[in-house]
């Protein structure tokens, strides 16, 4: 059952997406449900496989019962496994929440919201669980198109956004792609554990070292690493409610998983430490989008727009951990990515509910709200003390590990970047919590509110907030897991 789970993982939410324009155009109501329910089951199908791999080891689902290299094989390991539980359940927490935004937002766009989003989780599954360079090409491209569609989906400045974004992701792409045919041409083969077998006859072929930039390059515009970040400020600032908790929490974050997935499992550890300096230049990428990511939050003055160089510098710190070259920074970069997607998707749902509820996006229009909406508030600070790094919440314990790691690469340079970020996110944290306790509105009509936010926003929102917390406390167990089942053969 376990190899059929891993194909359900993907297969539910794509089957959903083909069903949803047929549904939609009988009974527009059914949308919604059918949504809920496919990415639910991918959610336990995602546990169970999950489980079964972390018990028993990997797992390979060849499609067609076409065998590797020459078919397309889907594989389910330590790494893939956790990434497709986070990428599963914040999936089910932002389509609850987006269902009473999308009549303010969107109007009569119910069918080609839930179609695309369905067809970008499904891709996204589709990247976490490819064996094949090519085929994650293909997976990461459908969930951009969906990505770039969805940004520009409410219309206005938003198609601005969308276009930016579709020109950065498409150079982003061609340069993965470019890649993939130098890979190609060293080595006859595109099957990541065949392309391991055979890189030590082409290991010294500039074909692959011009491949691994371009793909480097490639991802981390999708990844949105500085200084390949310009598409994502105006993408989140203009996206619609319903959609961009989605995109902040998943989209990077599987960028990120692919370039951990080529620069660990496709050339493998022992390669990047003694043939190419990958680790150095990965590392100083990340020690430098940690601190300007932070460095951008604290100058901006829209709430969205703070929140998304936050979340650049996040993927720097990810980038600090996952390439400090040794396996306690590895799981603390890992453990962080987890806790980010909940992080980024909680503080997107804090956007939303408050511009849902008075329409105020600009700091100087948060006077008094936080005591007019309590729980919102108190998600507000959970995220927070997360993103600063306070125990107990699960960002202080991916900062504890990654800050371990580098001091045992004796990386002080990122050991430094992570606190310049830290001390960077505590001051816009102040910021924000300080206009929202204390100073009146600039604005009268932000003091107005609406209705209490629906029930769906304010349960999405606690549960995300709360798992904060529960990632702290079982810290433990989870980067213990990650040691024994999701790093990288090799790695010190």
């Amino acid at each position: 059952m376990t190899s059929q789970a891993v194909c359900l993982i993907f297969l539910l939410p794509f089957s959903a997406a083909v069903a949803m324009p047929m549904l939609g155009a009988w009974r527009r109501s059914w949308c919604r449900p059918l949504a809920l329910s496919a990415v639910g089951l991918m959610a336990l199908f995602a546990f169970s496989a999950c489980y079964d791999v972390l018990t028993q080891g990997p797992v390979r689902y060849a499609l067609g019962g076409w065998d590797p290299p020459v078919g397309i094989v889907l594989v389910l390991d330590g790494l893939s496994g956790l990434l497709a539980v986070a990428l599963s359940l914040v999936s089910l927490a932002c389509l609850f929440f987006g269902g009473p935004a999308l009549p303010k937002d969107l109007g009569s766009k119910v069918v080609p919201y839930h179609t695309l989003v369905l067809l970008m989780i499904s891709a996204l599954a589709g990247v976490t669980l490819s064996g094949d360079l090519f085929n994650l090409f293909v997976f990461l491209e459908v969930s951009a198109l969906c990505a770039y569609a969805l940004v520009g989906l409410s219309g206005g400045r938003a198609l601005i956004a969308a276009f930016r974004y579709l020109i950065l992701g498409t150079i982003g792409a061609s340069f993965y792609l470019l890649g993939v045919g130098y890979f190609y041409a060293a080595t006859g083969t595109l099957n990541m554990e065949d392309f391991l077998n055979r890189l030590p006859d082409a290991l010294h072929s500039k074909a692959v070292l011009t491949g691994l930039t371009f793909i480097l390059l490639g991802l981390a515009i999708k990844a949105a690493m500085v200084p390949f970040h310009g598409w994502l400020p105006d993408a989140y600032a203009h996206a619609p409610d319903a959609v961009v908790p989605l995109l902040a929490s998943l989209v990077t974050k599987v960028s990120l998983y692919a370039m951990t997935r080529i620069t660990f499992w496709v050339l493998g550890a022992s390669t990047l430490t003694y043939e190419f300096p990958l680790l150095f230049l990965l590392s100083m990428g990340g020690t430098v989008g940690a601190v300007v990511g932070a460095f951008l939050a604290l100058t901006q003055q829209d709430l969205r727009r703070m929140f998304a160089y936050g979340g650049i510098s996040h993927v720097g710190l990810i980038v600090i951990g996952i390439t400090a070259g040794n396996q306690t920074g590895f799981s603390g970069g890992v453990f962080y990515l987890a806790n980010d997607a909940v992080m980024q998707a909680t503080l997107f749902f804090i956007a939303g509910i408050i511009m849902y509820r008075c329409g105020a996006r600009d700091l100087n229009q948060l006077g008094h709200l936080g005591s007019q909406m309590p729980w919102t508030s108190a998600a507000l600070i959970v995220t927070a003390l997360s993103m600063i790094g306070i125990p107990p919440t699960g960002g202080f314990f991916g900062k504890w590990y990654m800050v371990l790691g580098a001091l045992e690469a004796k990386n002080y340079l990122a050991v430094a970047a992570i606190l310049s970020s830290t001390l960077l996110t505590l001051a816009y944290f102040v910021r924000i919590i300080e206009r929202m306790f204390g100073e009146k509105p600039s604005n009268a009509s932000a003091a107005q509110l609406a209705s209490e936010e629906p029930v769906e926003m304010r349960v999405s929102m606690g549960a995300l907030a709360a798992s904060i917390i529960l990632l702290g406390l079982f810290s433990d167990r989870i980067v213990g897991l990650i040691l024994r089942s999701a790093v990288p053969p090799g790695l010190g």
